[in-house]
Order: C-alpha cells, then structure tokens, then sequence
C-alpha cells in the first residue's frame, strides 16, 4: 500500500506531501490544477521513462519520494533478488532524482538503485490504470496478455519461451551449416590458413612481455655492464683503493677488539662482521650477473622478429596471447563443425524435429488453458458489465490457431456485441470512450484477484460517463477497494462521495508562479468540492450544497446497508 508520496519541483508542484489511506482514495480538482502531475510522479518513482521537462522551471533537480506499507510476496521477492529487504517496520522507501539535465539517481530503502530496478519493483507495487490502458484494449495484439494474467499461466509460458529459443538457436545453426559448396570451400580455406598461422607461431602466454623485458636487456647491455662493474668495484675495491666489503670487515675486527675491553660493543661488532659476509655474498651475485651477461647483436634482431611477428597476429587474431588462443580454439571448432557438417546437419535436424514435436504438444497445452481462461474471463466481464448498466453486451473471446510462434500458438481477439441481435464484432470499431471505461473497470476487477498488487490507480476512469453509469462506477470502484487501496482521479462527484480519502489538488497563482497544493479534505470541505463538481460553476449555491449533502449520505448508507 502507498503510505505517502513526497513531490517536490516536479512541474507546477514545488513541494508537496500526500498521505494515502486503505481503501477509495479520490483526487478531484479543477481542469489544470495538476491531477495529472501526480500520477506523473508516482510514475516517475516507479522507474517509468520521464522527460527533463517535468523539472519545474527554475529548478535544478525534481525529487518524488513514495513510502510503502504491507509489501506483497511476490515485491518481496524481487527485493530479495536486488539483495535488498524491508525495514524493521515492513516498510520500503523508494526515491528518484531528476536532474534539469535528464539524469536520474534512484534510492531503495536509501541504497543506490538502477532506474530498471525500480521498474521491477514498481510492477509488483502499484497498477495504474490511464488513457494508454484503453488503448491496449483497442489493440489486440495486447488482448492475449489479459488472458494470460487470468489464466496465471506464467511457469507454462516460460517453460515454452525456453523451448521456443532452443528452437530458434537449433535453427539458426542450421542455417550456418547449409551453405552452399563454394562458399563452404572458401571458408574452409580460410579457416585453415588461420589456423596453420596461430600453430606454426607456437604462441605462448605472456611471451610478448617476457620478449619486451628481453629488448629492454639487449638494447641497454652496455650501460647494465658498466652499473654492475661500478658496482662490483666499490664493493670489492680496485688497485687504487679498498672497497667497502674491505673496510666494512677492517671495521668489523676494530670493533671486536674493542669488545675485549668493553662488552657493550660487542653485539655492534658481530653486526658489522655479518654486514661484511653480506657484503662479500653481493659482490659474488654481482659477478655472477656480469658474466652471465651476453650480448649478441644477432639476439635484438631475433627478439624484434618475433615482437614484430607476435603485432602482426594480434591486429588479426586478438591483442593478447590469450585472445588469439581463444580464437585458434574457435576456428579449430568451426573447422570441425564444417568438415563434419552433413553429421552435424542430420543430428540437428533431428533435434529441431523434437524440439518443434515439443513447442507442439506445449503450445496445444497453452491453448487448452488460455481456451478455458478466456470462456471464465468472457463470463465474468458480461457480468461486471451488467452491473455497470451494459447488460446487453456480449463479451467474447475470439480465439484463433496459428502457427506456434514466440508465445504460443494463439491469436486472441476481445468482441463485443453492444446491443442484442448484433453480431459480435471487434471491440476497437464500436466502443465508445465511456464504454471502454467501463470495460477496462470490470477487466481490472474481474483480474484484481489474478494478483497480489496492493494498490490500483485509475486516471479518469470516469471519461465520457455520465448519470446511472456513473453511479455504477463509483459503486464499483467502492467494492474494488474492499481490501486493497484504490486511488482515483476524477470529475465525478458519485465517485468522489464514495471516498475513504478525499484529496483536493488546487492551482495558485503567487509573484506570477504558478502553484499546485494538495489537501485532505474534512466533511465540509468535501460538501463544497463535490458541489462545485455537481454545479461546475464559479459560486455554489445552497442548493448544490444541499445534494452534495445527500450525496455523501447516500454513500454512507450504502456502505451501512452492505
């Protein structure tokens, strides 16, 4: 459940905190006022596209704040899969930052989070319910999608998703391996030169660094010899003068004969006759460099050889030694896969073949259950319908076989027959703006227990309705809330009478800025909102005042006689 939703500079609402009950929650408000820069908000917190232009003007960033409350498994779930859990109190925090700029930075539970994690999460949280939802059912291709969700067929149409990509890939390999002969001997011949080239370079890893080291020794022998004869000879000394292992061990004896008289110094004198033997052990390790060192002007050229052959490979094959090794393995494979392609070709074949056997029996499955889901869904719309002052129409699903493809076997088209002796016909050429609605309300309420979502939003449901069915709808949005929250924007007062919660968005006008505030509304001020919504002029009039009244106590009684 949407506990409370913080906006601040998003469009005309520089800051704003709504709080949300359980049950019909109704947003009304004059046209403008901004009823629409709200469900824009939660939209925005739910990970949906947004666009830098609903940072208000002056603006650097726009921040939307929604707070939790009774999250549902399946949120729960998702959450765990983000590493993330609720607080002590079960409650989930979500925030979203909009820069000026376009930029977002998305918080869960005060961690950073990815806009696509608060998309999943959001699909789990809250369902919304606006003019792109009418359009869905105006397009059938979306209409199976209904189905589906009644049918709570996910495992099954994972399962066969699995299936189908198997099918795919199978294919797609098939059609690599049934190249025409010329081209299969130009590949094989290049393939095979690659491979001889990589071989016949006996690469080895780390071969190209070791060799860099090796150049690096060769072009700079001379200036190593020097450094390590300078050295040698400071240790070991020249004709001319001692060097220092000499003195160090002169030193050495001074101090042990300086220790017979004072035992103080004898521990300094066995460090400075170890130092000494240290000392000599260097100069030795030194000689020994210097004649092992070797150079042969024939070594550099040999080692920029190889260098130069080892660039040569990696501009073809892959930068390290480890790349082109890779690719030698994979070109040997394809090699295989090629020369032994009329095996490969039958043994795939057959199991394309029960791969597609498979997809078959799945598919006709799939169909079975979408085929009884469709017949309960149809029933149970009419049903919604009749309640909601259509009582004539007919509510059909229109099934029809194709060959299986990416999700299924299944085209499902919604017809409707809108008056009696009429045959059904596509609800897209014959559904009026208010009878769509009506239609999308009982698909919601008819798939309300198909999921755990706790909270449903309805964007002006109520378009193009008017008198009784209006009535209906409010009566029916009322039942929808029983055990979950609702949120509603409306120009209805019927639906606006039935409210758990009544907020009332309103625009200002301050130092020429505009303003949208949002208030809770006590009895009376509920009275003097609905009857401005009955009258739709700028004064209300006792009279309106008066209906209003009995509108909000018809709502009550109603409530009280259930």
């Amino acid at each position: 459940m949407l506990a409370s939703l913080q906006i601040e500079n998003i469009a005309v609402i520089e800051k704003a905190e709504i709080t949300f009950d359980q049950g019909l929650n109704v947003l009304t408000g004059e046209t403008g006022a901004g009823k629409s820069i709200i469900i824009d908000s939660i939209n925005a917190v739910l990970g949906e596209r947004t666009s830098r232009d609903l940072v208000r003007t002056g603006a650097s960033s726009a921040k939307v704040s929604a707070l939790f409350f009774d999250l549902s498994r399946n949120a729960r779930q998702v959450l765990e899969t983000f590493g993330l859990e609720p607080e002590e109190d079960g409650s989930l925090l979500i925030q979203r930052a909009i820069g000026a700029d376009g930029r977002s930075a998305c918080r869960i539970n005060g961690r950073t989070a990815t806009v696509s994690m608060l998309r999943q999460l959001g699909a789990e949280l809250i369902n919304i319910h606006g003019q792109h939802d009418s359009q869905s059912l105006l397009s059938p291709e979306k209409h199976i999608d209904f189905i589906d969700a009644l049918a709570q067929d996910g495992a099954l149409l994972t399962e066969y998703h699995t299936l189908y990509e198997q099918y795919v890939k199978i294919r797609r390999m098939l059609n690599e391996l049934q190249m025409d002969e010329e081209e299969k001997l130009h590949r094989i011949d290049l393939l095979r030169f690659q491979i001889d080239e990589l071989e016949a370079a006996s690469l080895q890893v780390g071969e190209q660094d070791r060799l860099n080291q090796e150049r690096a020794r060769c072009m700079n022998a001379e200036k190593i010899m020097q450094s390590l004869r300078f050295a040698y000879d400071a240790i070991q000394g020249t004709e001319d003068s001692a060097g220092a292992a000499q003195l160090l061990s002169d030193a050495a004896a001074q101090l042990q004969t300086a220790a017979r008289y004072d035992s103080a110094i004898e521990k300094t004198g066995q460090v400075a006759l170890d130092l000494a033997y240290n000392l000599e052990a260097c100069a030795d390790e030194i000689r020994s460099a210097f004649d092992s060192l070797s150079y042969d002007p024939g070594d550099l050229e040999r080692i920029e050889e190889r260098l130069d052959l080892l660039y040569r490979l990696s501009r073809k094959y892959g930068e390290t030694e480890e790349e082109m090794l890779s690719y030698l393995e994979r070109a040997k494979n394809e090699l295989d896969d090629i020369s032994f392609s009329e095996e490969r070709i039958q043994k795939l074949t057959e199991e394309r073949r029960e791969t597609v056997r498979k997809i078959k029996a799945l598919a006709a499955t799939l169909s079975d259950v979408r085929r009884q889901a469709g017949e309960r869904f149809a029933r149970q719309v009419e049903g919604e319908l009749a309640y909601l002052d259509m009582p004539h129409v007919r509510f059909l699903v229109h099934q029809e076989q194709l060959k299986p493809g990416p999700h299924g076997a299944d085209e499902i088209t919604f017809l409707i027959s809108a008056n009696p002796g009429e045959p059904p016909r596509p609800l897209a050429k014959i559904a009026s703006g208010g009878e769509l609605s009506r239609i999308m309300l009982a698909i919601k309420n008819v798939l309300s227990g198909s999921d755990e979502i706790g909270t449903l939003i309805f964007d002006e449901i109520d378009t193009g309705v008017s008198g009784r069915a209006a009535q209906k709808i409010a009566l029916k949005l009322k039942q929808v809330s029983e055990g979950r929250q609702v949120i509603c924007v409306t120009h209805l007062a019927q639906i606006a009478a039935q409210a758990d919660c009544h907020l009332l968005i309103q625009k200002t006008v301050r130092a020429g800025k505009t303003y949208t505030q949002v208030d809770a509304l006590d009895l009376e001020g509920r009275k003097q909102e609905i009857a401005r919504i009955m009258g739709g002029m700028d004064e209300i009039t006792p009279v309106q005042l008066q209906g209003a009244a009995e509108l909000l106590e018809a709502a009550k009684n109603t409530q009280r006689n259930k």
